[in-house]
């Protein structure tokens, strides 16, 4: 797979029928391994064992309803009181990071309100604070560690 703006580490893989796929550790079982799904694991792999957040903390696929339709979070992560904290959003590293992206991710969170999102394409990755008492956010330098986020 493609070398990715994120640190290395040693998926586990196993082919069926001739297709490789990746073990997903939040939803222990394998996946197809397609572009986004070496997106999505490199990077719960950096949050989990880099940036010391707790995978009994995340979902992947969380399902939301927006607009009497049903819609999957790439990933949420949760604080200790089970309440959403942070979305985020992961595309194909051929895809590049436009407003459309934040365009989707800020239609989740309308749902979820939540105090950071998180978009990544592998290469590149975005992570914002939401300001609700401004209406506003602001764009951080790196992507916090989990005992940040939590220590407000």
């Amino acid at each position: 797979m493609l070398q990715l703006n994120l640190p290395l580490f040693e998926p586990k893989l196993k082919k069926i029928e001739g297709e490789v796929y990746i073990f997903d550790q939040i939803r222990r079982k394998y996946l197809f391994l397609s572009p986004e799904e070496w997106v999505r694991q490199s990077f719960l792999n950096y949050l989990i064992n880099h940036k010391e957040y707790p995978h009994s903390l995340m979902k992947n696929e969380a399902i939301i309803k927006l607009n009497n339709m049903t819609r999957r979070c790439d990933t949420v992560v949760y604080n200790n009181l089970l309440e959403p904290l942070v979305i985020i959003e992961y595309k194909r590293p051929d895809i590049k990071i436009e407003q459309s992206v934040f365009d989707q991710i800020v239609r989740y969170n309308s749902v979820l309100k939540v105090d950071y999102l998180i978009v990544s394409n592998g290469l590149q990755h975005f992570c914002c604070k939401m300001n609700y008492d401004n209406q506003s956010y602001v764009f951080l330098e790196e992507i916090p560690e989990y005992g940040k986020l939590t220590a407000q």
